[in-house]
């Protein structure tokens, strides 16, 4: 029973923690410094810290996954979940101390340029974000209207391809099918057993919409289908859009618990721009890659920045996940040591400074860098972006590492 409770409250403690712990430690620091910041203050959070990180040693929330950090594997523990977002909040809020800034300090002016001065020292610079739409991703870079029209010139186009868009519905399909199964724990419910027939349903759909000529082969090569004398109507994306509206249904009393029913939903956008087109292998090759050419055109005209469905194709494109990014300590875009130099500074706090901890966060870090810069670059903004990523554990060694040609700075915190 606790392990399908773990999973039914999961959603609803990671809400619930994010916001009141925001909420507490965002008051806290709006009190005087020499309130917030007292040596009694100080000692009771780094007291309480230094428990907390060795109760949770070995996990992490990764993108708001609850992960074992020595295999990799997802795990389901609400009261794991909801002591890591205190935890957390706690280290974003210790990182504002005089002491913790003054050793930041020090660390930036005896790397020689590499940390820019000042990062993370404002109390937003150290408030977590979530990245789900090309629009925060923009405000964040600062990038202009007419920037952002080639952002949307560049990106759409890539990430609109037909292969790129139904493995993101596949990938999704999947992601709730495997929630679904561990929701119910093996006794599927009325509303379970219909959604897992829908699922399925639409998995077959998607495995028919790919073309079956073999794409080396001329075009004069390929054979069109022979026609059939008792033809079926042919279906349209519409048909797969009314199974997602059905599967919502079916799991609407669960839809907090499922992430993937999210992304459901986020998909809809794109569906209904693309329900009037032909899904059918049988009307021949030249019209079946039309049809294609059709979905990412419309898809493409259609989807915009504020577009979570644009961007969960985004994320498929560029990593294979549908997942959003979450950014525990935002930092900033930060004036390098060169003109035109500037430098993106996000960070993570991480339960340990062991190895496999460690290159767990770097790796998440790693993913929101890429597509920071992936973004950059689209826009065409001036000058060059270093990407750096930081990371604190409750300790004292500091460490450097480098990871894709980027820095990652490892601290610790100590009182």
């Amino acid at each position: 029973m606790r392990y399908l409770y773990g999973l039914k409250h999961l959603e609803q403690v990671r809400r619930g923690c994010l916001c009141s712990n925001v909420l507490f430690y965002h008051k806290l620091e709006e009190q005087p410094l020499e309130q917030l910041y007292s040596y009694q203050w100080q000692q009771a959070a780094f007291s309480k810290l230094t428990k907390m990180s060795g109760d949770l040693q070995n996990v992490d929330l990764i993108d708001g996954k609850l992960i074992k950090a020595d295999d990799g594997s997802t795990i389901i523990d609400e009261g794991t979940v909801k002591n890591l977002y205190k935890f957390k909040s706690l280290c974003r809020t210790f990182l504002g101390s005089p002491s913790v800034q003054q050793r930041l300090k020090e660390r930036a002016v005896a790397s020689i340029g590499s940390i820019p001065k000042g990062c993370f020292s404002k109390p937003n610079e150290r408030e977590p974000m979530i990245l789900n739409t090309l629009t925060k991703v923009c405000n964040f870079l600062d990038v202009s209207a007419q920037q952002r029209k080639s952002v949307r010139f560049t990106v759409c186009p890539q990430v609109s391809q037909h292969r790129i868009w139904t493995e993101t519905l596949e990938e999704i399909l999947n992601g709730l099918k495997s929630e679904v199964e561990l929701l119910n724990h093996g006794s599927f419910s009325k509303g379970a057993r219909m959604s897992d027939q829908i699922i399925s349903s639409c998995l077959k759909f998607l495995a028919d919409t790919a073309i079956s000529f073999d794409p080396e082969a001329t075009s004069w090569m390929r054979i069109t289908p022979a026609k059939k004398v008792y033809s079926s109507p042919s279906r349209t994306w519409g048909d797969i859009l009314e199974m997602f509206i059905d599967l919502t249904k079916c799991l609407e009393s669960e839809k907090s618990l499922l992430y993937h029913l999210s992304k459901i939903e986020v998909m809809k956008e794109g569906l209904y721009q693309i329900k009037d087109v032909l899904v059918d292998k049988d009307i021949g090759y030249k019209e079946a890659r039309h049809q294609e050419s059709l979905v990412q055109k419309k898809l493409s005209k259609t989807l915009g920045h504020s577009s979570q469905c644009l961007f969960t194709l985004l994320q498929y494109y560029l990593y294979g996940s549908v997942r959003d990014l979450e950014v525990e300590i935002s930092g900033g875009v930060y004036k390098g040591t060169n003109k035109d130099a500037f430098c993106l500074c996000i960070g993570k706090v991480v339960t340990s400074d062991g190895e496999k901890a460690v290159w767990l966060g770097v790796k998440q870090l790693d993913r929101a860098l890429g597509l920071f810069k992936f973004i950059w670059d689209s826009a065409g903004m001036k000058g060059t972006l270093e990407l750096q990523g930081h990371l604190w554990y409750v300790g004292t060694e500091n460490k450097t590492l480098t990871y894709r040609g980027n820095k990652f700075f490892v601290h610790g915190i100590s009182f």
